[in-house]
């Protein structure tokens, strides 16, 4: 009898062993390989809600996490587990967004004077008219745009010397003496 047992644990750990070993950390979650497409955007599906969203340009994290919040969706689930109903009221909150105006990109538009939320490439294009209009009535931050120097009150002595001739200490030269 006993040999028997010891015949059966042998069996047993040779067929335990002939199974391939997972890897440690994290088990597998088995999630598609796809791309959910949001606001003309690919979302990696395996990516958590409040981690895709994040993907879009304009939308920040405290953005993210408000836009679940508001929609009452779960943060933590996956991407690829949305349904086309949830896409559609993700993307119709894109369209019109009700947030709070500290949570918004454009505050006090110049032209309108009402606070914007500003998705995709049109951030790139306000931005880059706001910059234009700076440097056209020569406002302090467009002076310094159009010097290549930092704006938001940077020290400059050793850094953002890449632009110019690099101020340094000089040695002095030394004489001869008669």
């Amino acid at each position: 009898m006993a040999e028997q047992k010891q015949k059966e644990q042998k069996e047993v750990k040779t067929k335990v062993s002939a199974e391939p070993k997972q890897k440690k950390g994290r088990p597998d979650e088995h999630y598609a390989e796809t791309l959910v497409r949001i606001y003309s955007r690919d979302i990696p599906g395996e990516k958590s809600l409040y981690v895709g969203l994040t993907y879009i340009k304009g939308i920040s994290w405290a953005v993210s996490n408000a836009m679940c919040h508001i929609l009452k969706m779960d943060k933590k689930i996956k991407i690829s587990q949305l349904t086309k109903e949830q896409i559609d009221k993700i993307e119709a909150f894109l369209q019109k967004p009700q947030l709070y105006d500290y949570l918004k990109n454009h505050q006090r538009d110049y032209e309108s004077g009402d606070s914007k939320h500003i998705l995709t490439n049109e951030l790139d294009m306000i931005r880059e008219f706001d910059i234009k209009r700076m440097k056209q009535i020569k406002s302090y931050k467009g002076m310094r745009h159009s010097l290549k120097q930092p704006v938001r009150g940077q020290r400059t002595r050793s850094h953002f010397r890449t632009v110019g001739v690099a101020v340094g200490v000089k040695k002095k030269v030394a004489t001869k003496s008669k």
